[in-house]
């Protein structure tokens, strides 16, 4: 996208306060395990997280960063006011990766690439919903700041799809990744139900 970014260690983001933080627009958070992100982030990083969003800075988290903004015993930033997000109802059928398709408030259909992603129902306003109707992608304000969070990676690669029968292109997925992206960084609202 020709956007500028740094990335950070945990021992960095463990250094930063809230003043380092908000020489930043947009925080991202990718998937991965949310338990271990809030185990190796102290309790003062993810405080600064939460008031450097308070203050403007803005969030977009990916499956594993979205349950990290939410509500848990795991050290999560909890934007959602106490609300602990469960997993996508699949994960229940012993199902841990999927394309799964999601559909938005203009009735757009994509086959998004699903790995034990959250089911983000509850908080915000719902961007994109899961087959079953839960929130797979949701977004509000959160003081100055904005948040995005998702329980789908529309960024993967095609060797993340092996396996998996999809309808939507990995070009129609990205491009989706990148109008999140431009949508976390600027604050801006997506189409929503």
């Amino acid at each position: 996208m020709g956007l500028r970014f740094a990335t950070a260690t945990t021992s960095q983001l463990n250094g930063m306060g809230v003043t380092a933080l908000r020489k930043y627009r947009l925080l991202l958070v990718p998937g991965g395990n949310s338990i271990t992100i809030g185990k190796y982030l102290s309790r003062t990083t993810t405080s600064n997280i939460h008031t450097a969003v308070y203050d403007g800075m803005h969030y977009l988290g990916l499956c594993a960063g979205g349950f990290f903004g939410g509500y848990s015993i795991y050290n999560a930033i909890n934007f959602t006011s106490g609300l602990w997000y469960k997993y996508y109802a699949d994960y229940y059928k012993g199902i841990n990766k999927a394309a799964v398709e999601i559909r938005s408030s203009n009735g757009t259909k994509l086959d998004q690439y699903w790995q034990d992603g959250p089911n983000l129902s509850g908080w915000g306003y719902v961007v994109g919903k899961y087959p079953d109707g839960t929130s797979a992608i949701v977004e509000n304000r959160f003081g100055s700041g904005f948040v995005i969070l998702s329980g789908v990676h529309p960024e993967a690669p095609a060797s993340w799809r092996y396996g998996m029968s999809f309808t939507t292109s990995v070009a129609t997925d990205n491009a989706y990744a990148k109008t999140m992206i431009t949508s976390a960084l600027n604050g801006t609202w997506m189409p929503h139900y």
